[in-house]
């Protein structure tokens, strides 16, 4: 009786290992054989490149305006020196404020690569999934950068379980 219950417990650990399948991408490299995304990251270096070739040449127009200052600071009078100071200021306030706009947080460049690069990842993750579902895996990982799940069984999400544990989450028929 011992052997059969051992036969058992076996039969069921070795079907609970194999229960659920794992897998992982390298997204990286899956783009890299995308022409599409080849495309895109040419045309976003394209925007890139004469984005900063602008931005250089503020920049150099500001240092041109320091060295003429500092070239006639001793002809100038107080006020003179303070409006060229002023104005040199300006110009720089300018310059950052341009480059945020091209290359900070939801700049130009942050938003023309989202608009570029996200239908090409998109076809990535809908293959992905495909997949996912064509080889019955339940979880899909991507090993190209921090492992991250590009893809998962809905049926093993347990987001509004823990929430439910930790009072968040309102029963919908007291709504």
């Amino acid at each position: 009786m011992a052997r059969i219950w051992l036969i058992i417990i076996c039969i069921f650990s070795i079907q609970f290992t194999f229960a659920q399948k794992f897998g992982y991408v390298d997204t990286n490299y899956i783009l890299s054989q995308m022409p599409e995304y080849r495309e895109a990251q040419a045309e976003i270096d394209r925007l890139a490149k004469g984005w900063e070739e602008e931005i250089q040449k503020m920049y150099q127009e500001i240092e041109k305006m320091e060295a003429s200052f500092k070239a006639e600071e001793i002809l100038l009078t107080v006020d003179m020196k303070n409006d060229r100071q002023l104005e040199i200021d300006r110009k720089m306030k300018e310059l950052k404020d341009y480059q945020k706009q091209i290359f900070g947080f939801e700049g130009l460049y942050f938003l023309k690569k989202k608009e570029l690069i996200k239908p090409v990842q998109d076809l990535v993750f809908e293959a992905t999934e495909r997949v996912a579902k064509n080889n019955r895996l339940q979880i899909v990982f991507d090993k190209s950068g921090e492992l991250i799940m590009i893809y998962t069984d809905p049926i093993h999400d347990y987001t509004d379980y823990v929430l439910e544990e930790l009072g968040l989450l309102q029963n919908e028929a007291t709504n």
